[in-house]
């Protein structure tokens, strides 16, 4: 609706409440005259019965008030209606006295700069990573460029890269617009592939020449690269985005850009001092299954519970271990050792497909790409994971989608497949019918799946940078125990 209109509307009330004013006072004055000629032609008769009632004007008062009560309503529906068409910031007070900023944006998008970085920490890990597999160097700007980002569940780092590289027509409902300008932008992408580069770290060529490709370098490199940049010093990198998925990523140099957003899978290898979910947004893996596309339903997930992945690992993943030996004896019950391999995929999509429930237990850190593929599948997850942290918990109630069993009574012999088996059919097809819901926010092929929602997350991060770096060029001296939310590089 138009200013214009809407001044229209309100003088239209205006008017048609002084309208109604006017004649209930007109009426009044009338009834009162009317009242006196009635006093001066009749006598009153002591005798006579005092009438039960007397003669008011109530009704035309509870009239005037009416309209009065209305006008005011009106008004202040109007002013409510008028101010949500405005840009606003509301901090909403929580339970435990800690303060959300949620930001509207009207009619625009957040404007983000992607750094062109060097080849090198780009096409370049790419190439380095094939010669690795490939056991020969490639050379050659065209040649690298068109080699083929390899598939693993860290992928989130080239949809995230493609996307922006993408034109604005084909991003369609991201909440985000690249802009050419770095002097235009609310936000800078850094896209270094951090995840690829810990894959492509040494190279052997078959003709026996070592050829070396270091990953330390690489970042070493990379900050050096930016702390050159105007833009990483305006704001001492806050207002810079930079991905570092896998739990081993950037470990080199995370000190010297923790104050940066990380886009992250968990929290499991940063210290307290780099990274929280105050500051930085928490990804979901690429899922390594093919989704499941069928209806819910329970008629042909005959299996109860199914896990296939690797049964060793280190840190809180050292639980699978116990869960292996409680679980691979349990009737109707699968649990395999398996490493990443075409064939162990497609074996796990079948098992994912035909269970009720499917296993998640923590890796080397808290999370794991099988929470990601089992809702995918249509799996109800059964996480044994303590400290997890999941993305997008804003809009999405895990609860609603899976079961969460703490590790002391996960590992009680006989606990959680009677926990399981105690679950009704009607039950698992109401985890199946929110699964199905939230589905998209993990597909990263979808339109508007995994990254939409990933700069949806970025952007609610922009009021905290701008109030921290506003406040760094205005505190003199720091606090000697600052959070990770204003840590000095």
């Amino acid at each position: 609706m138009s200013p214009n209109t809407k001044n229209s509307e309100f003088a239209f009330w205006n008017t048609t409440i002084a309208y109604f004013y006017t004649s209930c006072v007109r009426y009044q004055s009338a009834l009162h005259l009317k009242t006196k000629a009635m006093e001066g032609e009749e006598r009153p008769n002591p005798k006579a019965q005092k009438p039960t009632h007397k003669p008011t004007n109530i009704p035309i008062w509870a009239t005037f008030f009416t309209i009065l009560a209305t006008y005011a309503l009106f008004n202040v529906l109007f002013r409510r209606i008028h101010s949500s068409t405005v840009d606003t910031t509301t901090v909403i007070l929580a339970a435990d006295n800690t303060s959300t900023v949620e930001t509207s944006w009207k009619n625009a998008s957040v404007k983000v700069f992607l750094h062109d970085l060097p080849r090198r920490f780009t096409y370049g890990v790419i190439a380095a990573r094939s010669a690795a597999r490939s056991g020969k160097p490639l050379s050659g700007e065209d040649e690298v460029s068109s080699l083929q980002y390899p598939g693993h569940q860290h992928m989130a780092e080239w949809y995230l890269f493609t996307d922006l590289n993408r034109p604005e027509s084909e991003r369609i409902g991201s909440p985000v617009t690249r802009v050419m300008d770095p002097d235009e932008a609310d936000l800078f992408y850094v896209p270094f592939f951090s995840t690829l580069s810990l894959t492509a770290n040494t190279i052997k060529l078959k003709n026996e020449t070592d050829a070396y490709y270091s990953d330390s370098e690489n970042q070493e490199a990379l900050v050096e690269w930016l702390e050159g940049q105007k833009h990483w010093k305006k704001n001492n990198g806050r207002d810079h985005v930079i991905i570092a998925s896998d739990p081993n990523a950037l470990g080199r140099v995370l000190d010297r850009v923790k104050n940066s957003v990380f886009l992250v899978s968990d929290f499991g290898r940063l210290k307290e001092d780099q990274g929280s979910i105050v500051k930085d947004v928490v990804l979901p893996y690429s899922h390594r299954i093919r989704s499941y596309n069928g209806d819910v339903g329970v008629e042909n997930r005959n299996t109860l519970l199914f896990f296939m992945g690797n049964r060793f690992r280190k840190e809180g993943g050292k639980i699978r271990d116990t869960l292996f030996r409680i679980l691979e004896n349990e009737k109707n019950v699968i649990i395999k050792h398996g490493t990443q391999s075409t064939e162990n995929r497609r074996a796990a999509s079948h098992g994912m497909h035909t269970s009720k429930f499917c296993l998640h237990p923590a890796g080397d850190t808290p999370s794991a790409c099988r929470l990601f593929d089992a809702i995918v599948s249509l799996c109800v997850p059964v996480v044994v994971s303590d400290y997890i942290e999941f993305p997008f918990e804003d809009v999405i109630d895990y609860r609603k989608i899976a079961i969460f069993i703490d590790s002391e009574s996960a590992v009680k012999p006989g606990f959680l497949v009677s926990k399981l088996r105690a679950i009704t059919s009607g039950r698992i097809l109401e985890y199946q019918n929110e699964m199905k819901e939230v589905k998209r926010y993990f597909e990263y092929d979808e339109p508007n799946g995994a990254v939409n929602e990933i700069w949806r997350q970025v952007v609610k991060k922009l009021p905290l940078i701008k109030l921290m770096s506003n406040r760094d060029k205005r505190v003199v001296r720091k606090e000697p125990h600052c959070s990770c939310i204003c840590a000095e590089n």
